[in-house]
């Protein structure tokens, strides 16, 4: 991996930063929230023409802790838009964050097992180990050792602010005899760790995630400040907006590993069947696409059409009164097929997993450790703590 061009973004300018001119009555949180996610979006529009016009300049940093293996959402809300880019000719950078998932639990699991499934399930997705890096947090020494210089550059009150942590501040005050970990409190940190290592300069996020990136883009902003100022070194990444898209699960709550309502990508057609047959709707038999009112019809028709090509309302016009019976039996074979080539393919590498699995992360790990020891290197050179 070599570094992008960080010329090819123009800059946008700092939410820290002065407005332009005075203003007698300051905006809302939800004002600034909203007027945050419109210019984001208009970004991300220049973005993907951008990417269009030439992907070389970007790279891609993004990845998934190993707590299970993906589902459904996963593929839904991320893991086609990284194949998407990908195969636009984006360098993506892939990091499954064995370290985060220590953050908030004291037994790991048994990681290997579960890391084998996250990269396998990678790989049938469409990743492509020679176009695109895969690797884990603890085989990266130097990405890791980044979290140190860049801990000086925020303060305690910065990271109280941050909306995971945040969060997890007010889940670890009703746990009993629990409280939330250093390294859930440095995460956004950690984040920025592994953005800034291969200076990726372009991190797909939900409206609600941009808060986390701007972690990011003040450690990289202050490092140069501090130790570059007449030749930046890190890029200031930027938010690639992609729809906030929450799956629910068959309970109706949103599907999730930990929740025990997730259909496992791997998962055979049979339990495919069987998962969209248990699957919550309403007691109305017209079938509508009305997220406010139906969430649950909603969310199927959205994974019906996602596999099928079309669009939710379509969906739900073909269905009309047909009830919600028909609607799981569309919905049930659109991602039967939908899924049959990325399925084939996981049982395929799966034959062999252990190998397969060890080769591509060997070989990733191999690039990311290049970058980040250059990157650790130019890190300690700038700072004046490069000894002879």
């Amino acid at each position: 991996m070599t570094a992008p061009s960080t010329s090819v973004l123009a800059p946008t300018p700092s939410s820290t930063g002065p407005s332009s001119a005075p203003s007698s009555t300051a905006p809302s949180s939800a004002e600034t929230t909203t007027a945050s996610a419109a210019a984001a979006q208009a970004r991300s529009a220049q973005i993907e023409a951008a990417i269009a016009h030439d992907p070389s300049g970007f790279r891609v940093l993004t990845g998934d802790r190993p707590t299970g293996a993906l589902h459904l959402g996963h593929l839904m809300a991320t893991l086609d838009s990284r194949v998407r880019l990908q195969d636009a000719g984006v360098e993506v950078v892939l990091v499954v964050a064995d370290y985060q998932v220590i953050t908030d639990r004291d037994d790991a699991g048994n990681l290997p097992a579960v890391v084998r499934d996250v990269v396998l399930d990678y790989l049938a997705a469409g990743i492509d180990p020679e176009r695109s890096t895969v690797f884990t947090h603890s085989a990266v020494p130097a990405l890791n050792q980044l979290l140190l210089p860049f801990l000086s550059l925020v303060t305690v009150a910065e990271l109280e602010r941050n909306p995971t942590v945040k969060a997890e501040a007010v889940a670890a005050e009703r746990r009993q005899g629990r409280g939330m970990s250093g390294l859930l409190f440095t995460y956004p940190v950690h984040q920025a760790a592994d953005i800034l290592f291969c200076h990726g300069n372009l991190v797909p996020v939900g409206p609600d995630q941009l808060p986390h990136l701007e972690t990011t883009r003040t450690v990289a902003r202050r490092f140069n400040q501090r130790y570059a100022a007449a030749a930046p070194y890190f890029p200031e990444p930027e938010a690639l907006l992609t729809p906030s898209l929450t799956v629910l699960g068959d309970d109706g709550a949103k599907m999730s590993k930990s929740r025990g309502n997730a259909l496992e990508l791997r998962a055979t057609e049979d339990e495919t069947v069987r998962y969209f047959r248990r699957a919550r709707t309403d007691s109305e038999r017209h079938i509508t696409f009305d997220p406010d009112r139906r969430p649950e019809v909603a969310n199927l028709l959205r994974i019906g059409a996602h596999f099928a090509g079309t669009t939710p309302d379509a969906l739900a016009e073909s269905v009309g009164a047909a009830g919600a019976g028909r609607l799981k039996a569309v919905v049930t074979d659109a991602v039967v097929e939908g899924l049959r080539p990325l399925r084939a393919r996981r049982r395929a590498l799966a034959a062999d997993g252990h190998a397969v699995v060890a080769d591509v992360l060997a070989r990733g790990t191999m690039r990311a450790n290049e970058v980040a020891d250059r990157t650790l290197a130019d890190v300690h050179e700038l700072m004046g703590t490069m000894y002879p």
